[in-house]
């Protein structure tokens, strides 16, 4: 209940504010030698945490430089969640949904800022899609719109990468989505930011592909969340992609795709093919 009671006071605090931004504090997650940590980004500078990122961790003391440490994707969550569709510079003249559309990536398709998007030997066709996600900071079943953002730990960049021959001819979405590698997430989760309103941009080997800000969401953070937990039961470290905007192209690999929120910094991944 400690982590409840905590995250809640805490988002009770922000939601105060006007445009829900307070001063923005940056987390990581990293190893240095054997050990995996999370930390306070501060400049170049890591400031270690002892105990759970969603249950009032303490500073030790301790710090690292950033480039002495490999960073890893934020979080490990338990769901990856994703809304389809959601901005109108991405669905063009059809219609926008009643509500959002979702479909599930899965966590083995999570991988952190500089580690390589691995296309399978029979994937041609394979997309970006540069986006906000929604990091969840406590558990949240069944939340109405107006309580939602107490919810939301924070925001971090992702990219939902998408085979999109296997999209239209699979069943499912099930390897178009969510294939290993498919999810590239981070640098970090950035608590404090107005989300609602951030410029997202996706740049392709440095030329800018994608550039939309996120209060053009078709549903909005508070509206996205709202609708998940009213199904499903979202836990603290889950994640929600919220929709890429515009349009998108293939990649190929030696490409580098880079997706930068305004606020997060920048997730670079380089597309390879297996050995």
């Amino acid at each position: 209940m400690r982590s409840h009671a905590w995250f809640l006071l805490l988002g009770v605090a922000l939601s105060s504010a006007p445009g829900y931004a307070q001063q923005p504090v940056k987390y990581v997650r990293y190893e240095r030698g054997n050990t995996t940590s999370f930390g306070i980004l501060e400049g170049d500078t890591i400031r270690e945490l002892l105990g759970d990122l969603f249950a009032a961790p303490s500073r030790t003391g301790k710090h690292v430089r950033l480039a002495d440490v490999r960073l890893l994707a934020p979080v490990v969550p338990s769901k990856v969640i994703a809304v389809g569709l959601n901005y109108k510079s991405h669905i063009g003249e059809r219609p926008a949904a009643a509500y959002p559309g979702l479909f599930a990536k899965l966590p083995t398709s999570i991988i952190a800022t500089n580690q390589n998007i691995v296309l399978p030997p029979d994937a041609n066709n394979a997309h970006y899609e540069g986006e906000m996600v929604i990091v969840i900071g406590t558990r949240a079943s069944k939340v109405s719109k107006e309580d939602a953002r107490k919810y939301v730990f924070g925001i971090t960049a992702g990219n939902d990468v998408s085979e999109r021959d296997w999209q239209k001819n699979d069943l499912q979405w099930f390897r178009a989505k969510a294939a290993d590698t498919f999810g590239p997430l981070g640098p970090a989760i950035v608590t404090g930011l107005a989300y609602d309103d951030l410029l997202l941009q996706t740049r392709l080997n440095g030329e800018v592909v994608q550039s939309q800000r996120t209060k053009d969401l078709i549903f909005n953070v508070s509206e996205i969340v709202s609708y998940v937990s009213q199904y499903v039961t979202l836990l603290p470290g889950d994640v929600i992609y919220s929709g890429t905007p515009g349009t998108t192209k293939p990649i190929r690999a030696g490409d580098v795709v880079e997706v930068e929120v305004e606020g997060v910094g920048v997730l670079r991944n380089t597309v390879v093919k297996p050995r």
